[in-house]
């Protein structure tokens, strides 16, 4: 890609608000190998996904976890619900969403000596429309195949709502976005645009654009009311109690006058969900619920984590947790005496709290002093009755290096650390990979993410 002709369109066409990133000339190469094993590994996070949500429901319907045991955990169900609303625990538990999970899973994937590294799974992921966009912006000139181009993960996006309406032939598809969700308005502005072109009824609205009418919801075009069928929720349901219009949404959804994805069950926002898949008391559970093809996908992909719960022990007990001093925890406060390698730990809040989204709330053990290391699992402690907060070991990345445009316009070859986001999109009984983010990051940064001097590049399967 031209330089030029990336800076025209960038400034042109506005996809996250107020943010800019690097460009490259090229973009992210993925072998044909690496794409299977993204496939698979799709088809494993859909497999967690639907474990999970059998696990929650047996946990709040007090039945019993495995086929031939009498086996209840109770005390799932309460992490999950922690701190929610109870009207919407009680929603989330609702008989109308048995069995629904989220319609678009994107995995947050660091590439380790050891392979693949997960380290969260986001149920109401930013970036479609970015990727979108970069694919049909870098398909123009490049000789590989996107992951995702020609239209098809815009495509894939509408297929998955439009499917939910009782007309398919042509519904009426609201994306909501909330003031909290904002910077990422102009990307759903965008993939709405691209789906509008197609003739596809497609709006990217803000949740104050929407009102109701006869129990249904509805938005204003061209000065005149428009029924919405299908709402693609862009905002976490941490945030509902700060949206007024929340109610209506949920009102039209309770009157079956429109279908909501992703559905309102906030156990899926949270990252202690991955935590539980290492649970020694669930282990049992997951190898009954997972197909063994993707429990040794999973088995590698998620890094050992920890729920913080600061609840007293008996005095001969001990946590299953990492260590200090060489010593087994316990109290989660004892680990503030950890070794820097000891250290080698990620402490990050679960989820429903502002700070759970944008690495906003992480703190790496050795990347931190003893006294910062103390007041994170000091704040965590402090928290658990009503927001939980996940430890999880910390993978390193490995370097890569790919080339990059300077600030004048000159091609050089950088170094820097990947974080891959891969798309899927449910589709019954698999995940369809749809498209993949690159992010490449300095390689200074051990948290990776979008920022001023990252680079976000579509990728390109490479055989």
């Amino acid at each position: 890609m031209d330089f030029n002709e990336l800076k025209d369109a960038f400034a042109e066409r506005e996809l996250f608000e107020g943010k800019t990133w690097r460009s490259s000339p090229e973009p992210w190469k993925l072998s044909g190998e690496i794409v299977e094993e993204l496939r698979r590994i799709g088809q494993a996070s859909l497999d967690f996904y639907k474990a999970l949500e059998i696990l929650y429901s047996r946990s709040a319907d007090g039945k019993k976890l495995l086929r031939n045991r009498d086996v209840q955990v109770p005390w799932v169900a309460e992490y999950l619900d922690r701190g929610k609303p109870g009207e919407l625990v009680k929603v989330s538990r609702s008989k109308k969403l048995k069995g629904r999970i989220p319609p678009v899973i994107r995995p947050d994937l660091l590439v380790t000596d050891d392979g693949f590294s997960i380290t969260e799974l986001d149920s109401v992921p930013g970036g479609i429309g970015l990727t979108a966009y970069l694919n049909a912006l870098y398909e123009k000139d490049s000789k590989y195949p996107m992951i995702g181009g020609n239209g098809a993960m815009a495509q894939a996006f509408y297929k998955r709502l439009a499917s939910m309406a009782p007309d398919q032939d042509s519904p009426v598809v609201a994306i909501l976005v909330s003031e909290e969700s904002a910077t990422y308005k102009p990307e759903m502005d965008c993939l709405a645009e691209q789906l509008q072109l197609e003739g596809k009824r497609v709006f990217s609205l803000r949740m104050e654009e929407v009102f109701p009418l006869g129990g249904a919801l509805y938005f204003e075009i061209d000065g005149n009311p428009e029924k919405i069928d299908v709402v693609y929720r862009f905002f976490e349901l941490f945030d509902l109690g700060n949206i007024d219009t929340a109610q209506y949404v949920i009102e039209a959804w309770e009157n079956d006058e429109i279908a909501l994805d992703p559905p309102l069950r906030p156990f899926f926002e949270e990252k202690a969900a991955m935590a539980l898949y290492h649970h020694h008391l669930l282990l049992d559970f997951w190898h009954e619920s997972i197909p063994k093809s993707s429990r040794k996908i999973l088995d590698g992909l998620i890094p050992k984590s920890w729920i913080v719960d600061p609840a007293p022990l008996p005095p001969g007990a001990v946590l299953e947790g990492p260590k200090a001093q060489g010593r087994s925890l316990h109290h989660w406060m004892d680990l503030a005496e950890a070794s820097q390698k000891e250290r080698n730990l990620v402490l990050k809040i679960s989820g429903f709290h502002e700070t759970a989204w944008g690495s906003r709330s992480v703190v790496i053990g050795s990347d931190v002093s003893k006294d910062d290391w103390y007041g994170g699992l000091e704040e965590a402690c402090g928290m658990a009755d009503s927001h939980l907060h996940i430890i999880q070991e910390f993978r390193k990345s490995i370097r890569f290096s790919h080339p990059l445009y300077s600030e004048n316009g000159e091609v050089y070859e950088a170094s820097g650390r990947l974080r891959l986001n891969p798309y899927y999109f449910v589709n019954g009984n698999s995940a369809d990979l749809a498209g993949a983010l690159a992010t490449f990051c300095p390689p200074d940064k051990k948290i990776i993410h979008g920022m001023e001097d990252a680079a976000m590049l579509p990728c390109c399967i490479v055989d």
